[in-house]
């Protein structure tokens, strides 16, 4: 649910949560391993989300409402599983460095140093590297007219090379303060043709729902 929940700020007492799971036994009977989560109920605010595991026939398996729309939205939510915004996409922001007005472009996540970043959605890596005062950064292109900058970085993810093929998820990089940054926290920004948006203002593209062919298989 991680496109439909922000897990640091959405979360409320009394939320609660249903899970269906797979356990294997061994030839004992005995539980060997936990697999894969079957179903899921959250309800959240009073709000429910529920999912269902489904593998369509030569394809990769997936969550789906039980209206059989793909849960797996092309962008997550946010790019950190726990952090608090310190500062928000906003056209005039005082620079705590620059000591000056200026607009702030993008999203700053505060989180402890060496907190793991995730791609928030499948992409190529367009640059990896230092650059001016976002320190340490990192561009993913994405499909279409997307695109995704991480900065102030501490360091970067295992294998992280230019064209490579990022899953939504992936660690791409950990928290730090490189660059112009008066602490720990991540810069992330959304660029729709080169051009900085709010990411909460941007209307994302759906996911790809269960095809007709096999929504009876589904159904069942």
């Amino acid at each position: 649910f991680a496109s439909e929940i922000d897990f640091y700020r959405d979360l409320r007492r009394a939320d609660r949560f249903t899970v269906v799971y797979e356990t294997f036994l061994d030839d004992s009977n005995r539980r060997a391993k936990t697999g894969r989560v079957l179903a899921v109920e959250f309800i959240n605010k009073g709000k429910p989300y529920r999912a269902v595991y489904f593998q369509e026939p030569g394809g990769e398996g997936d969550y789906f409402t039980p209206a059989g729309e793909n849960l797996r939205k092309p962008f997550l939510r946010t790019p950190l599983e726990f952090s608090r915004i310190s500062s928000g996409f906003n056209n005039a922001r005082f620079h705590p460095i620059l000591k000056q007005w200026r607009a702030h472009k993008g999203i700053d996540y505060a989180a402890p140093a060496g907190t793991p970043v995730m791609a928030t959605a499948d992409g190529v890596v367009e640059f990896k590297g230092w650059q001016n005062g976002y320190g340490n950064m990192i561009i993913l292109k994405q499909r279409c007219e997307y695109s995704t900058t991480y900065g102030h970085l501490s360091s970067f993810g295992r294998g992280q090379q230019k064209k490579k093929r990022i899953k939504q998820g992936e660690i791409i990089g950990y928290v730090g303060s490189t660059g112009m940054a008066t602490g720990p926290h991540l810069h992330y920004e959304l660029r729709v043709n080169g051009v900085q948006r709010d990411p909460s203002q941007v209307i994302m593209p759906a996911a790809l729902s269960i095809s007709k062919r096999n929504k009876a298989m589904f159904q069942k």
